[in-house]
């Protein structure tokens, strides 16, 4: 096989036996690595949140009278296909962003711009298309939500940039990666309230938590070239602050649950998963990248149960 990027047209920080290099040609894996096709676990956190707040809802609709099964149903694919085509197209704009940057990184330079696989041109018409998937996607909702998705899209231009100006980036990618909490109930309801805003604070808050673990890959580069990040912030206290975050993730959770009128399996859930988070902290070694990336991967088990949770719940006091 052909060597591209050193490593036969493979990036470094992902699988090489996925399925985007068993199945698909060779001249489409610069863009399935562009939009991280070979890396679900950033859609499908992007993707929980939207379900979260999808389900809820759908618990709060019930007794209103206003719940609909095909909805939810419609709804829940609506958001695995704009959360795969959104999270492809910021990745994509992310590294035409930090096209410079990821040229000094170890992690980062053999993706397909800093390689030179693909033209900064090819990535923008790429970005292109992922967002007309994602408009499509939001279309298909009420004027509320449609304005709603398009407002979210000014946080998510601001992301890239936040880690030249702030400690926090994870920050401002909480409130990108978040924004399907909003969009789940305002997509059943024509509107927000107090819960959905509650869900929407603990994602931004767990979004901090994973993504301070998934930062401590980069650290040491990091330090190298100037980005700032909470891994570098938090440092040999990152446990502390992961107590803390988790913490108030499940704190903000349950209290949207209870504005929301949800039933035992939604907290059942939440319990579990504060059993899973106490287990990230306890095992987790900073200085070991390989560890901090599967503890990172195993949020997605984390939003699985929360979800898991609230559909039970929902099937509990159907009609």
């Amino acid at each position: 096989m052909q060597q591209i990027g050193g490593i036969n047209g493979r990036v470094a920080d992902a699988p090489s036996n996925n399925w985007v290099y068993r199945i698909l040609p060779h001249w489409l894996w610069p863009y399935a690595q562009l939009a991280r096709w070979d890396r679900p676990i950033g859609w499908q956190l992007l993707m929980w949140p939207c379900f979260w707040s999808a389900a809820m809802a759908a618990n709060a609709a019930v007794p209103l009278g206003r719940f609909s099964g095909t909805q939810l149903m419609f709804h829940l694919v609506l958001y695995f296909i704009g959360s795969v085509a959104m999270r492809g197209a910021g990745c994509t704009y992310n590294d035409l962003v930090d096209h410079r940057i990821d040229m000094e990184v170890a992690r980062t330079r053999s993706r397909p711009l800093p390689s030179g696989r693909v033209t900064r041109t090819q990535a923008k018409v790429f970005i292109a298309l992922q967002a007309l998937v994602g408009l499509l996607v939001v279309l298909q909702l009420n004027w509320f939500s449609v304005i709603l998705g398009i407002v979210s899209l000014a946080i998510v231009a601001l992301y890239p940039f936040a880690k030249r100006f702030t400690d926090w980036p994870q920050f401002f990618l909480g409130l990108a990666f978040s924004w399907g909490a909003l969009m789940g109930w305002a997509a059943i309801f024509g509107s927000l309230s107090l819960a959905p805003v509650l869900l929407y604070v603990a994602s931004v808050v767990w979004t901090i938590g994973y993504d301070t673990i998934y930062a401590h890959q980069d650290k040491e580069d990091d330090e190298l070239i100037g980005v700032r990040s909470t891994a570098r912030l938090f440092g040999d206290k990152t446990k502390q602050w992961l107590v803390g975050l988790y913490g108030l993730t499940l704190v903000l959770a349950f209290c949207a649950f209870v504005v929301a009128g949800v039933g035992l399996f939604a907290y059942l859930g939440l319990l579990v998963a504060a059993g899973m988070f106490a287990w990230q902290i306890v095992t987790l070694d900073i200085n070991d990248g390989h560890q901090c990336l599967a503890l990172f991967k195993s949020n997605n088990r984390v939003g699985l149960i929360i979800f898991l949770g609230l559909f039970l719940s929902l099937l509990v006091i159907l009609p």
